[in-house]
């Protein structure tokens, strides 16, 4: 009876773990600036990426730098990086290089937040930004390179090590919503779409069938953001 008891609480255990959950309509909510408050994203990434899209929605009164997307291995704390660098200005790191777009205060300053996309190709080294659906002019950045399958993944808080190393004066705060990823570039009227939040295929991280934990003070609420005003 004993191990039964204990298989069935191992059980319950990995079933919890593995659990997805649909976040359509909700956002993580950062209060405060800290050093430990985070969201670690736990996909199922099954090869190296020599292609990618991420894309999300933020909300934020930040004129600071701050961390949208942080994806670390260990081999580089900058595996991916998504970065604020400052008001109308996004930083885009892979594999530690990094390029600088700035963002036409047209294309931005929507009371319902940004929509953010941000995709790479390796074969041509092509870094792209969107925002809010506009294109940005496309830069070059590491081509040839592949980015690790292992790594940790977060919202809000960037990593300087793997896993770790965290400055509060990089943290988020504000809230963030419909995050997703591809293993491919998005085509212009995917990207589109993705600000709309219409349906698209092939999901690395899925927002609306997501595995995640919540470390310090990070909130789960209803999105005071939305596909509907973006649009």
């Amino acid at each position: 009876m004993r191990k039964m008891l204990l298989s069935l609480l191992l059980l319950a255990s990995l079933v919890g773990s593995l659990a997805l959950e649909d976040l359509d309509g909700k956002a993580f909510v950062f209060p405060v600036a800290t050093k430990t408050a985070r969201v670690v994203l736990k996909p199922t990434i099954p090869r190296p990426l020599t292609n990618f899209t991420v894309c999300m929605r933020v909300l934020t009164e930040l004129t600071r730098g701050y961390t949208l997307f942080s994806y670390a291995s260990k081999r580089t704390a900058n595996e991916i990086l998504l970065y604020s660098e400052k008001p109308n200005q996004y930083g885009f790191y892979v594999g530690g290089p990094g390029v600088l777009f700035n963002v036409p205060p047209k294309f931005s300053n929507s009371p319902a937040g940004e929509h953010v996309c941000a995709s790479w190709e390796s074969a041509t080294g092509l870094a792209e930004l969107w925002v809010n659906g506009q294109p940005l002019v496309r830069k070059s950045l590491r081509k040839g390179f592949s980015v690790s399958p292992e790594a940790i993944i977060m919202l809000g808080q960037e990593q300087d090590s793997y896993g770790g190393g965290f400055d509060i004066n990089q943290c988020l705060v504000g809230e963030i919503t419909d995050v997703y990823m591809w293993e491919r570039v998005l085509s212009p009227d995917e990207v589109v779409f993705a600000w709309h939040n219409y349906p698209l295929p092939d999901y690395l991280i899925n927002w609306k069938s997501l595995s995640y934990d919540i470390v310090g003070d990070v909130i789960a609420k209803p999105a005071l953001l939305s596909a509907q005003r973006a649009g």
